[in-house]
């Protein structure tokens, strides 16, 4: 039988050292990358994300992590709604547009934008996109976590999402 002081984890004593541990063990987390789009007072906004996921099914609802420095959290905060849009392996350069190599309205000069439902920025060939009416937000650490009601859900061409992995995109194998 292994023990933890079998594996090669260093003692947790400190939270800098337990933050460095988590972030070394969420790079073996693969993840789909998505944009997260919201309209807010007239003006468009985008980030890729991958703390995105499913909460419940009744109701049919998501949940996304967004932190509070990022320029999408205040809108969110004040109650936006929002669309999740999981990106396609065509995709990495509208997550890297949407990941901080481009800001503000520039996030959408790349990729097949189109207005969706309730007026939010939708990735027209995403692999997926939810809709979310924003129910529930909720403080935490250094994040907001916003719960959607899913309001409308599409789906586009084959299964092929854009993954992150080890701190680089790749694909799902055959």
């Amino acid at each position: 039988m292994t023990t933890a002081t079998d594996l090669d984890i260093p003692p947790a004593t400190d939270t800098a050292t337990l933050a460095a541990a988590v972030r070394v063990a969420l790079r073996r987390m693969a993840k789909s990358v998505t944009v997260i789009t919201a309209l807010h007072n007239g003006r468009r906004y985008a980030m890729a994300a991958t703390a995105v996921d499913a909460l419940s099914m009744d109701p049919p609802s998501m949940i996304v992590s967004v932190n509070r420095s990022a320029s999408l959290h205040a809108p969110l905060a004040a109650g936006a709604d929002f669309c999740i849009n999981v990106l396609g392996a065509m995709h990495e350069d509208v997550s890297r547009a949407c990941g901080g190599g481009a800001s503000g309205e520039d996030r959408f000069a790349t990729g097949n934008w189109i207005t969706g439902p309730r007026g939010l920025p939708m990735l027209a060939d995403a692999q997926a996109a939810f809709v979310c009416h924003n129910d529930v937000s909720l403080g935490y650490g250094t994040h907001g976590l916003f719960i959607g009601r899913l309001v409308d859900v599409r789906s586009y061409g084959d299964v092929d999402p854009l993954v992150y992995l080890d701190g680089r995109y790749t694909r799902l194998a055959e």
